[in-house]
């Protein structure tokens, strides 16, 4: 195909009248690149698009949905072609050429891997699309664009026998090593009539839902592993969950109830400190943009993958430097997948989507890190969770793919990543109990996971979380306090700085049968000091909507 221009697309949109400017002009031109259209094509497909709905304007909000039907339109040719030509091209494509044009929806052919499956129609009328729906930091003036092949570097912060690097076997814990694992130290059982200073764990008296009036206190092992009940009635205020590690002063005069009067929270750990070799080692000093998206990456009534190639534009046309992907990427709890209407394996729909965002981005050259998620139904249920295991990828394409772990700590730069693809906020929100303490639930959540140096704090765990506690202790505990923290959760989205870490909720790409959001980062990846105070390296975050 020769290459379109611009006057190639304003000649065709001549031709049939349509009145256009210099900015859908353009658009036009990407979407011709994309998709590997001519000029005549593309300009074709929008009056057979804009007739069928009354004489659509050229605008670009109506390419936007244009765009979504011209990319079902390419599906549908190459699914339809039974047979691949043998014969040689007259004009061969470069390589390199074909792998910066190449269409996402040409990649994930099928975008279908279902017999019954059709586009959702929901999602295609979706409206707000790129809209902004949470903003921090420094929201005039920032560039929301990459720079693509950046020499940013992108590793796990623990390596070796520190780091969690390949599936492990599970389902072979004992309750006592189980117990041991949250064993905690404290004297609370004697009567004392003077104020006293303890140190244990929050638990509930029964099986149901944490309250005031059900809080015990629990010692560690050493101690008996008594479990004596707490009286709140005294404290001005209070955050607790089960599983936190407190500190509490008071009096225990009967040697039955404990009285507390003062609730003592954690103290975060430092900050990540680069050696003077590593700041010397990254020549990177202009912001990085970090993109990140949550799965599942299709809607929930069918099994294609629009939104997911949506994602793939957005990252060629914005350029970021680094994107963080979690999962799902196949949703165990997709309706299809939970009665296995599928006509390929999970393991090949996966392989599928992973192929797609490899080669659908490459002429971007954005880094990609991929994070798995305990509903990703291929692969380990167990937390933490072993990252994936990709052999296919060319020498090339593992250079810039980085597989995570569930949980890590990721190093950018000099910026510390906190993640975790379980949704510890929706866990944590459904058992958490306060009282007088002024602020907002997610941001007393986020503080929770910073002062208990965990990313996971909350026990027991919900039912959903398979948990090997050994593991946990070894890989699930934070070594730091990370500069930038991504929890993913069905909740709201929300992005927030809690005592210096800038957290993140980016939301899901899709919510039930309809778009949802993903999240963007400006950092400075040589964090700096002023008047010999750090300085967030988080200059502006923003959620968008698909």
């Amino acid at each position: 195909m020769a290459s379109v221009t611009a006057e190639d697309i304003k000649s065709e949109l001549d031709t049939f009248n349509i009145a256009f400017n210099n900015d859908t002009v353009d658009k036009l031109l990407e979407q011709c690149l994309c998709h590997r259209l001519g000029g005549e094509e593309i300009v074709c497909e929008w009056f057979a698009f804009s007739s069928s709905r009354e004489q659509l304007p050229l605008t670009l909000e109506n390419l936007d949905q244009f765009e979504h039907e011209v990319s079902i339109s390419v599906q549908n040719v190459i699914t339809g072609s039974q047979k691949r030509a043998l014969t040689t091209p007259e004009h061969p494509q470069s390589k390199r050429g074909v792998a910066r044009l190449a269409s996402p929806s040409l990649l994930l052919s099928p975008a279908s891997f279902s017999s019954s499956a059709t586009p959702s129609q929901k999602y295609g009328m979706r409206s707000g699309r790129g809209e902004v729906v949470s903003s921090f930091g420094a929201v005039q003036g920032p560039r929301w664009t990459g720079k693509g092949w950046s020499a940013v570097r992108v590793e796990l912060l623990e390596e070796g026998e520190n780091s969690l690097i390949s599936s492990y076997k599970y389902m072979f814990q004992r309750l006592r090593d189980v117990r041991d694992g949250k064993a905690m130290q404290c004297h609370i059982g004697c009567g004392f009539f003077q104020n006293i200073t303890v140190l244990g764990q929050v638990c509930c008296d029964s099986n149901g839902k944490l309250n005031a009036q059900s809080v015990l206190l629990e010692a560690g092992q050493e101690q008996g592993g008594r479990l004596v009940p707490v009286n709140l009635s005294e404290l001005k205020e209070f955050s607790l969950f089960p599983g936190q590690v407190v500190v509490m002063e008071g009096m225990n005069p009967s040697g039955e109830k404990f009285v507390a009067t003062k609730l003592y929270e954690g103290i975060p750990l430092p900050f990540y400190c680069p050696s003077e070799a590593k700041q010397e080692m990254d020549e990177v000093s202009e912001p990085v943009m970090v993109m990140m998206a949550c799965g599942p990456y299709t809607p929930s009534e069918s099994l294609t993958y629009d939104p997911l190639i949506d994602l793939i534009t957005i990252i060629n046309k914005d350029r970021p430097d680094v994107c963080i992907l979690f999962g799902p990427f196949v949703d165990s709890k997709h309706e299809q997948i939970e009665k296995n209407q599928v006509t390929e394996t999970f393991e090949n729909i996966f392989k599928r989507c992973v192929d797609s965002i490899v080669e659908g981005t490459k002429g971007s050259g954005c880094r990609l890190v991929f994070v798995p998620s305990q509903r990703d139904v291929h692969h380990h249920y167990i937390y933490p969770q072993p990252p994936f295991s990709l052999t296919n990828l060319s020498k090339d394409d593992s250079a810039r793919v980085t597989l995570a772990p569930d949980p890590c700590t990721l190093l950018i730069g000099n910026v510390t990543f906190g993640l975790t693809s379980t949704d510890i906020v929706f866990h944590m929100g459904a058992e958490e109990i306060s009282s007088g303490t002024g602020t907002e639930r997610f941001s007393r959540i986020m503080k929770h996971m910073l002062t208990q140096r965990s990313y996971y704090p909350l026990h027991p765990p919900a039912e959903e979380v398979n948990m090997d506690y050994d593991k946990f202790q070894q890989f699930g505990q934070m070594n730091l306090t990370p500069d930038i923290l991504i929890v993913p959760s069905e909740l709201r989205y929300f992005i927030k700085d809690v005592i210096g870490c800038v957290c993140v909720n980016p939301g899901r790409l899709t919510k039930g049968q309809v778009g949802g959001t993903y999240g963007r980062l400006l950092i400075q990846p040589n964090p700096v000091l002023v008047e010999g105070k750090r300085v967030s390296p988080c200059i502006a975050g923003q959620v968008v909507k698909i």
